[in-house]
């Protein structure tokens, strides 16, 4: 049976939406859920170590969130326009979905605010503007003294947020081990952990592997189809460097288990697959949709957040836990008020 999306709906209440991080990052909650029992515990992210004792490898997504929220005057009117920047074509060159506007022709140009840079519409393809930046130099230096950080829309971030939120978002919406750029959405079941709390992981596991995903519009485009299976991922880059992707596949061998930190990492993993064992460094792009009805092969424990219904986030887990068993966490959670997306509380499924 094909599922429906309207079968993956519930009722969330809105103050339950986590508009700011808690005060320190790792003082999140985390509810622990075991698949082979259907039991719900609730606990501390703080101590997540608790609840890891088959010593799994932990795979992390260290990607990188660019700050890739801009606004830019349309001449020659003057009006204003949000540029949310999603995937670099070429130096000079972005895709970008433009807010605020209608059709436009190419050569329409962009202004910012105290710069000299400037930008042109070049064209669209499947939907996307492809804009074009007068100066690579001069936009580098814009987008990290003036862009934001592309927060989802239910976190409510104008443009004109004031500069401690700004400086927050920067700080928190942002992995303590991210080091590859390219990310317009943070891999959210990371943003938990602290320096401290992955260097006591690491003294406590064999070892920890890492790969990128750059988050992008694939995965959080709301799915428009009923029927689910004819929902359309769009593509985002990924990397396995040969250390890491020796680790994941050496573990798996050797019966150990995988522990994806977050759902961007779950589908580089599952898109590879066991039968690809290779030597070489390993990257590509990725449409991979998971949704119930998946076998994994890859992965067997999740960390990850509190997703929205019917995205393709929240069918992912139903894919991983059963969707009856997700729905019992999802309403424990609602009626225990924990904090959902992106900034809100984590779930361990086991």
């Amino acid at each position: 049976m094909i599922p429906k999306l309207s079968n993956f709906d519930f009722d969330l209440p809105e103050g339950l939406i986590a508009q700011k991080p808690t005060r320190r990052r790792g003082q999140s909650r985390l509810l622990v859920v075991n698949r082979e029992n259907k039991s719900l515990t609730h606990d501390k992210f703080s101590n997540l170590e608790n609840h890891l004792k088959n010593h799994p490898l932990m795979v992390f997504n260290d990607t990188r969130v660019i700050p890739a929220k801009l606004q830019a005057n349309l001449e020659p009117t003057n009006r204003q326009v949000e540029i949310l920047l999603t995937r670099q074509l070429e130096p000079d060159i972005w895709e970008a979905m433009l807010k605020g506007l209608g059709r436009l022709k190419p050569g329409a140009k962009f202004n910012f605010e105290n710069s000299d840079l400037s930008a042109q519409f070049v064209g669209r393809e499947d939907n996307r503007a492809h804009i074009k930046f007068s100066s690579q130099k001069q936009f580098s230096a814009f987008i990290n003294q003036s862009g934001r950080m592309p927060l989802p829309p239910y976190s409510h971030r104008p443009y004109d947020t004031d500069p401690q939120t700004i400086a927050m978002d920067r700080k928190r919406y942002q992995t303590v081990f991210a080091r590859n750029a390219g990310a317009i959405a943070a891999p959210t079941a990371g943003l938990h952990f602290t320096q401290i709390q992955l260097k006591n992981l690491r003294a406590s596991f064999a070892d920890t592997a890492h790969l990128t995903l750059h988050v992008g519009p694939g995965t959080f485009i709301p799915i428009r189809e009923e029927e689910i299976s004819r929902h359309k991922m769009q593509e985002e880059y990924f990397k396995i460097l040969p250390v890491n992707w020796n680790k994941i596949t050496q573990a798996k061998m050797k019966g150990q288990a995988i522990l994806a930190v977050g759902t961007t990492g779950t589908r580089v993993l599952e898109t590879q697959g066991f039968e690809r064992i290779i030597q070489k460094s390993v990257s590509g792009w990725t449409n991979c949709f998971i949704y119930p009805g998946w076998k994994f092969r890859m992965v067997d424990h999740l960390l990850t957040n509190f997703h929205l219904p019917k995205s393709t986030l929240f069918l992912l887990v139903c894919a991983f836990m059963g969707k009856k068993l997700a729905e019992k966490a999802y309403s424990e959670a609602i009626k225990e008020k924990y904090r959902f997306f992106s900034y809100g509380d984590a779930m361990l499924i086991l």
